[in-house]
């Protein structure tokens, strides 16, 4: 079965085409600047075993022309994949909110298409454009089967305890105003592999998800039961370019005292803090670099972003009752091995102890860092959220 897993955001279409059952994606791409005067699209070719690359600078003034490039790629004669789109089975579209209306996931209706356009208003800067995704790949690829996977779905197993927040009911009854959780995907992935390796359906886990945006979740024998996200993707964690946690008196301060309007106040909580606010730089590798060369707001930076995830840690041991793995996933979580020794660093009442030599051996695998007598695994799991959509939609057409 052919499975296009698609991703779409404001100005890009980021896809994997898997041949299913094999879990190793047979192209790849990303098409980038869509609507602006030059657009660009990467796209990977997967030959036994050896990656061919293309790249192409055109004009794309819209989805439907990338998506439409797009489809060209997959059946061009010396590069193509398939000969014609009609052999696209299914077409996998990540959708970041589904709010409390999708818990699983669902094969597109126009019912499913106009919920997910009234969610909108939840992730006004992702809904609109999957559901433009939705509608561009039901143009190109008439014979697929289109399905939508939720990034908070795997979150919708919490108890009211855990997602309602603390003012009159009626934000939540009327309005929907709770918390939700993202990365839910990746979540779910990782909690998977960990329970697979594990050999214990009924662990307790903590999946710790480290990338531009980072997010965490306390997971009991499969179901999360609290996530640090909340109604949008600000809350929880620090990031790249967003706060997480913040006093909502700052907000105040921030309109009453110094004149910022509800906007900026938006844009600077999440484009302008984070790691960015802190430092000057959103990536890790450069803020590595920067506390290398001694810059001691790095270092704070750093510091700060590693006892957010301890503080959290701490907490949902304590919500789980118990504790037998952490992991680590995403960029950061996966390649940031002083991070994982700093996080795990004076947790060994919690009987979290890191291997530092373990720790250090890089590997793209599922392996343990932990040392031989800790309570806890501390694990690092590759993520891999196509893969996991690819699966959901597999799963859904074979229950059909």
């Amino acid at each position: 079965m052919n499975i296009f897993v698609v991703n779409c955001g404001s100005s890009s279409i980021k896809y994997q085409l898997f041949k299913w059952p094999s879990e190793s994606p047979i192209c790849s791409g990303l098409v980038e600047r869509i609507g602006l005067e030059i657009s660009a699209i990467t796209h990977k070719v997967y030959i036994n075993g050896e990656e061919k690359v293309i790249k192409r600078t055109l004009e794309l003034p819209d989805h439907e022309a990338g998506m439409q490039e797009v489809g060209h790629l997959l059946t061009e004669p010396e590069i193509g994949v398939i000969q014609d789109p009609s052999e696209i089975e299914a077409v996998g579209h990540r959708i970041v909110h589904g709010g409390e209306s999708f818990s699983t996931t669902t094969i597109v209706t126009p019912e499913v298409k106009e919920e997910i356009k009234k969610l909108a208003a939840l992730a006004p800067l992702h809904n609109p454009a999957h559901y433009v995704g939705i509608t561009v790949a039901q143009k190109i690829f008439t014979s697929a089967t289109q399905i939508v996977v939720f990034d908070t779905a795997f979150h919708q197993t919490m108890p009211a305890k855990a997602y309602r927040y603390a003012i009159p009911g009626k934000f939540y009854t009327d309005h929907g105003v709770r918390v939700y959780g993202f990365h839910g995907t990746s979540h779910k992935y990782v909690t998977a592999q960990a329970l697979s390796y594990l050999k214990k359906p009924d662990a307790k886990i903590i999946t710790i998800h480290l990338g531009n945006g980072c997010s965490m979740a306390a997971v009991n024998a499969g179901q999360c039961i609290d996530t640090s996200m909340g109604l949008g993707p600000l809350d929880g964690l620090i990031m790249g370019t967003r706060c997480g946690n913040i006093d909502a008196s700052v907000v105040f301060y921030l309109v009453s005292q110094l004149g910022y309007d509800i906007e900026q106040v938006d844009a600077l909580f999440n484009k302008r803090s984070g790691m960015l606010g802190l430092t000057g730089y959103s990536d890790m590798r450069d803020i590595l670099k920067a506390i290398e060369e001694g810059d001691e707001n790095a270092r704070l930076a750093y510091d700060m972003y590693a006892y957010r995830i301890k503080k959290y840690i701490g907490a949902y041991a304590s919500a789980l009752n118990g504790l037998d793995a952490i992991v680590f996933t995403a960029g950061v979580g996966e390649n940031d091995k002083n991070l994982r020794e700093v996080v795990c660093s004076n947790m060994d009442f919690l009987g979290i102890e890191i291997d530092k030599d373990k720790n250090r051996e890089r590997s793209g695998e599922l392996r343990e860092v932990n040392t031989p007598g800790s309570r806890v695994k501390v694990m690092v799991i590759p993520t891999n959220e196509e893969l996991e959509i690819a699966k959901e939609c597999f799963e859904l057409l074979e229950s059909k």
